[in-house]
């Protein structure tokens, strides 16, 4: 295990320890990357965030600044524009402040029995995946030298309005499934999984 890995195992082991079984050892701890994370899905969102939120915001200045010729139209108008301003405004910006405070919350885990991911802006969300029984594990690696490991099939080949968990698009820590997002050292700790795996 290298430097970062075995200081994480100290510094976040603390978190981790009501949630352990009788016997359960942690032999691996750490957190997502931390600041500002942009991905290859980007180069086609963030262009379609601009679009989307840009005729929101001329929408809305639009609405609010001309009257218009009555004045139930007039309040229809300028109601009806609010939500895909709000929703415009998450996609620019806001996207990027949820997901950084998601990944402040979060603490990851790799025991001799489970695999543990604790999140939850509010109130402590813990997930849990059985080491000997896990439905997937996909290891994709990034050119800053961090990883993510996927535990759990994603449900992307749904339409969106089926899939679990949407939001998993626009807000990376969230997903769509279990995960160790953008890690450090994420073949080493793979390399763990998948030798933890084939115990029995």
């Amino acid at each position: 295990m290298g430097v970062f890995g075995r200081m994480d195992a100290i510094r976040f082991a603390n978190p981790f320890q009501p949630y352990l079984l009788p016997g359960e050892r942690i032999l691996w701890s750490g957190r997502p990357k931390q600041g500002l994370v942009l991905r290859g899905a980007d180069a086609l969102l963030i262009p379609f965030s601009l679009l989307w939120g840009g005729f929101a915001i001329f929408w809305n200045i639009g609405v609010w600044t001309f009257p218009a010729t009555g004045q139930s139209i007039d309040w229809f108008m300028r109601l009806w524009g609010l939500p895909f301003l709000v929703v415009g405004l998450y996609m620019i910006l806001g996207r990027f402040l949820h997901d950084l405070l998601l990944r402040r919350q979060m603490a990851y885990a790799v025991t001799d029995q489970r695999i543990l991911v604790l999140s939850g802006l509010l109130a402590n969300r813990l997930s849990s995946l059985d080491v000997h029984w896990l439905p997937k594990l996909q290891l994709s690696e990034h050119r800053d030298g961090t990883g993510t490991i996927e535990l759990e099939g994603d449900d992307s080949a749904l339409p969106f309005f089926y899939r679990r968990q949407g939001m998993g698009t626009w807000t990376p820590a969230l997903g769509r499934g279990t995960q160790l997002f953008r890690i450090e050292e994420p073949r080493w700790v793979y390399d763990l999984i998948r030798k933890q795996a084939q115990r029995s």
